[in-house]
């Protein structure tokens, strides 16, 4: 089972992923994970994707361009 490690302090291997689920669908489907920590077999990313879903802005939050803000 794979686990977050936000900070990058656990020991062991590790992967990188862009804190999106669509990028944990995608390295699943490509089973990019097993590869990149050298596993044989299906891997666990339930703790993973639960730790994606809580951290995910919900439908209403935005994010804005410091480049667009208007000065006035």
């Amino acid at each position: 089972m794979l686990v977050p490690d936000p900070r990058g302090r656990l020991p062991g291997r590790g992967a990188n992923l862009h804190p999106d689920l669509k990028c944990l669908d995608l390295a699943e489907r490509r089973r990019a994970f097993g590869r990149a920590l050298r596993l044989d077999g299906p891997v666990d990313l339930t703790e993973v994707r639960r730790y994606l879903e809580e951290i995910a802005p919900g439908p209403a939050a935005t994010v804005t361009d410091e480049t667009t803000r208007s000065t006035t």
